[in-house]
């Protein structure tokens, strides 16, 4: 493989590349492609295909350079020790593509940075991408010619009529999976921006792509704007980073260069990799102590003087050390980094408070939702988080913890009464990202990691084999349908599959062997993190692991309710049931691909064949730097290196605790849908209040209708009372004074002045003129009298005039 080795940038920039291309060929040529443009989905599988083929040689070159090795567990002191002593920093691959600006001595260029997260995520991304590829062409065929949207209504009351956009979505898919492999392999925050918008941008396209309906185009809109928000956070972060350490590198371009990347200047090997306040950005928080150091020196410094004695006094200002200042500079403006980078993402992973979008965006066609809310869109702020967590205090990433924790709350409750199959997808998408965010929050850096790939696997095939139930019944209304495991066997099992994953279904090692579907491994794992950190953090780890445990017992619960509800029992309108049928082999081959995926991708036992598993891959990728605890410096808060989480003292009551609660979840859903031993009308009823707040969403969107909408409005509408009664009054009181004195210079200097003078000269003139014609009489004779005395009259006042001159 060592052969191979220079070409695996190579390899990589075509996987992202293959995408764009057909994005290209179909927007060009998109209806010409085949019959009523049939080929442009040939097109797009072919380049999603070429890229998983790439991937996968990349994969191979990678592990062939870089074996994996095993994790450690800190089963005592010892061994914690001994990682410590022995961890080292992740194999990285990164280089320079193209410079696109310098600034201040400083480039902006095009750069990638290569470690086993990026290879791990172009193997997820372009997998399940094809899976969803090969989905759509049969569950978007009905794009092949015109459509009768009978969701879109006219104002003459007809459904809209529109032709075919087949060609479009495989156009839109192709951006987006281009933007989403970009985002992966970007060696700097901005070029991760920018394919972070284009992700956006590309989600826009698909939500909205029924866009003559009312509610597809208002939920893009909404995903589009809420996500503007979080990148405004993103935009800060980046500007403190750049304003303090002139870089948007992730890492050294050239190893052993003075242009370190940021990570290097946040952990560096000097500092044994522990995070510590870059010296830029001390000397920006501390930009007045360095105006009073220049003017307190006796004589006038050169910058190069200055700079030596700004560099000796960096230590005490980091540390709050210096003489009479006992305040840490730089650690805050820090913390502002952090928390503006992970602003961006909170938006882009549907975190509280900006989760609102992503139900809503259930409005786009499944196959959508399914890249969307798996292993794309909302995984990109889990993989930023993941990518950026060398930069992260202690505090912010508490801050982190609470968000994640709050959001899986919230996504969890309003799951359990959701009716809408896709929606009850959403929010359980919006809890277990959650789950990803509490768990890099409170240091499980591995453990968020392998949620993200296990959620991807099992939430994809979720949401598609919600979009074939779809496709057969022609609802996304659960009380509309049951019995459908009789007609629809290949669906009804693969979700079963995916419900019994995303419920984190396994054996627990204290039950003597620990095995189970994927979601088991990772579930376990965060709570096994949670459970550490609340050793050392009792109030605040407490809440953590009560919030998180509670989620797994109502992700149990609403997922086989889902199933429950959609598959057993008896049909609950026969109209529909008799016309239901199951889907073609182009969408029921993806299922069953996932559905292995869903079982088998967090298995251990790979390495037994000499292939890398998927803990061992995470591990590798771990940041250097956080193989030890971290302490907060401004909060008091812990976080305990992952491998303590590991411990056989952790490790078998946390399994017992996670066992229970899927089962507990399991069986209580059992009790109120499949054995209808509770009836749910009655509890209902009971929790009245409690069913209506769930029910109305924890009324988010009504607040933020008042808050923001209306309120905006609000001021909208004082800001044009303003404008037309005081400052249209005002410019059209300016407007009549002007046409006032204008008509007043008209009256008296136009008329009476100017014209008056010049008709008073015209008068006289036309006067004289009146008698001077009276001398005009027409004789000869007095003509020439007149001449005559005219003549002599000349004559005697020249005589006179040189007379009194010769005088």
């Amino acid at each position: 493989m060592e052969t191979f080795a220079p070409y695996l940038p190579m390899l990589l920039a075509t996987a992202v590349l293959l995408p764009l291309v057909s994005f290209c060929v179909i927007l060009v040529a998109g209806p010409q492609l085949g019959s009523r443009g049939r080929g442009a989905s040939y097109v797009a599988t072919t380049a999603i295909v070429g890229s998983l083929v790439l991937s996968i040689f990349a994969t191979g070159i990678w592990f062939g350079m870089h074996p994996t090795s095993a994790p450690h567990n800190a089963e005592d002191a010892a061994a914690t020790e001994h990682a410590e002593e022995t961890h080292s920093p992740p194999p990285v691959l990164t280089g320079h593509g193209y410079t696109i600006a310098t600034l201040a001595g400083t480039e902006v260029s095009i750069n990638y940075y290569i470690d086993s997260l990026t290879i791990l995520m172009f193997g997820l991304v372009t997998f399940i991408a094809t899976c969803i590829h090969f989905y759509s062409t049969g569950y978007i065929h009905d794009e092949l010619h015109g459509v009768v949207d009978h969701e879109a209504i006219r104002r003459d009351g007809e459904s809209v009529r529109r032709p075919g956009r087949y060609a479009r979505f495989f156009q839109a898919l192709s951006l987006f999976c281009f933007s989403m492999l970009g985002l992966v392999i970007s060696g700097n925050f901005l070029m991760t921006f920018v394919f972070w918008e284009l992700v956006g941008l590309c989600s826009w396209f698909l939500i909205g792509f029924y866009v003559e309906r009312n509610s597809a185009s208002t939920a893009a809109n909404k995903a589009f704007i809420v996500n503007r928000v979080g990148d405004f956070g993103m935009l800060v972060g980046m500007m403190t980073l750049w304003a303090s350490l002139g870089t948007f590198n992730f890492g050294d371009i050239d190893r052993g260069s003075d242009d370190q990347g940021i990570f290097s200047l946040m952990r560096s090997e000097q500092d044994h990799y522990a995070l510590v306040v870059p010296e830029g950005l001390v000397q920006l928080a501390a930009a007045e102590k360095v105006k009073e150091l220049a003017l307190s020196s006796e004589a006038s410094l050169s910058a190069a003087q200055l700079q030596a004695k700004v560099n000796e006094k960096i230590p005490q200002w980091r540390d709050g050390k210096a003489e009479g200042d006992a305040t840490r500079y730089g650690h805050i403006l820090l913390m502002i980094a952090g928390l503006g980078i992970f602003c961006g993402c909170v938006g882009k992973s549907a975190q509280f408070p900006l989760h609102v979008w992503l139900p809503d965006a259930m409005e786009g066609p499944t196959p959508v939702s399914a890249l969307v809310h798996s292993a794309t869109m909302v995984a990109a702020g889990v993989f930023l988080v993941a990518r950026s967590y060398p930069i992260f205090l202690p505090e912010v990433l508490l801050v982190i913890a609470c968000i994640g924790c709050m959001t899986l709350l919230i996504g969890a409750s309003i799951a359990i009464v959701a009716t809408d199959i896709k929606r009850v997808l959403a929010y359980s998408t919006v809890s277990q990202l959650g789950y990803m965010m509490l768990a890099l929050g409170v240091g499980g850096w591995a453990a968020g990691v392998m949620h993200l790939v296990t959620h991807a696997c099992f939430k994809s095939l979720l949401f598609l084999c919600s979009g074939s139930v779809i496709h057969a019944v022609h609802t996304n209304e659960m009380p509309q349908m049951g019995g459908l495991r009789h007609k629809m066997p290949w669906t009804a099992y693969t979700m079963l599959i995916g419900c019994l994953a995303i419920a984190g279904v396994g054996i627990p090692s204290a039950l003597g062997i620990s095995f189970g579907l994927s979601g088991y491994y990772s579930k376990d794992a965060i709570l096994e993190q949670i459970y550490s950190f609340r050793v050392l953090n009792p109030v605040w780890g407490n809440v953590f692991f009560g919030i998180a445990v509670g989620g797994a017992v109502l992700t149990a619960f609403y997922m086989f309710r889902m199933w429950y509800l959609t598959f057993a029992g008896e049909p609950r309108s026969q109209k529909k049931y008799d016309h239901v049928q199951e889907s073609p082999r182009v969408m029921v081959v993806p299922l069953v691909l996932l559905a292995v995926l869903a079982v088998a991708v967090a298995w251990p036992v790979y390495d037994w064949i000499g292939f890398p598993t998927l803990a061992r891959t995470i591990e590798q990728a771990r940041p250097a730097g956080i193989w030890s605890d971290m302490s907060g410096q401004a909060w008091h808060v812990v976080l305990p290196e992952e491998s303590k989480g590991h411990a056989a003292n952790v490790k078998g009551p946390v399994g017992l605790i996670a066992f229970a609660a899927a089962l507990g979840g399991i069986m209580l859903a059992s009790v109120f849908y499949l054995w209808r031993t509770l009836d749910v009308a009655d509890v209902r009823k009971t929790f009245v209040p409690v069913y209506g707040f769930l029910f109305g969403k924890w009324y988010f969107d009504e607040i933020y209708n008042i808050v923001f909408v209306r309120g905006t409005l609000l001021i909208a509408a004082m800001v044009a009372w303003f404008d037309r009664q005081v400052i249209d009054r005002f410019v059209d009181g300016l407007a009549w004074m002007a046409v006032a004195i204008a008509r007043c210079g008209d009256s008296w200097i136009d008329r009476r002045g100017v014209d008056g003078l010049v008709n008073w000269f015209a008068d006289r003139t036309y006067e004289l003129g009146s008698r001077l014609r009276g001398v005009q009489t027409g004789h000869l004779r007095q003509y020439v009298m007149l001449i005559v005395a005219s003549t002599v009259t000349l004559f005697l006042i020249l005589s006179l005039w040189t007379y009194s001159f010769a005088r």
